[in-house]
């Protein structure tokens, strides 16, 4: 199972994504500037690096909860992955 996430125009769409455990997500880099995905909390299990234009990052969520992150480099771009069984 997988799911996309858009970063585009300084957002991450959508803001809110729900998935089931298992699923992976990826996210595409869709503007010019680059962007990171990192957990908002220490500890963490987002940490991609700073995404060209075009680039993208994944990663498979096993564990149910709410997963906030943002990008690193403009910290107002925030957004949350609900996890259910």
């Amino acid at each position: 199972m997988a799911s996309t996430v858009a970063i585009r125009n300084f957002t991450f769409t959508p803001a809110v994504l729900k998935i089931k455990a298992g699923t992976t997500v990826t996210w595409t880099n869709q503007d010019t500037d680059p962007h990171t995905v990192t957990s908002a909390t220490a500890g963490g299990p987002l940490h991609s690096p700073a995404l060209a234009a075009h680039a993208t990052y994944s990663h498979r969520f096993t564990d149910p909860g709410t997963y906030a992150y943002l990008c690193t480099i403009h910290p107002f771009m925030t957004a949350t992955v609900e996890v259910t069984r």
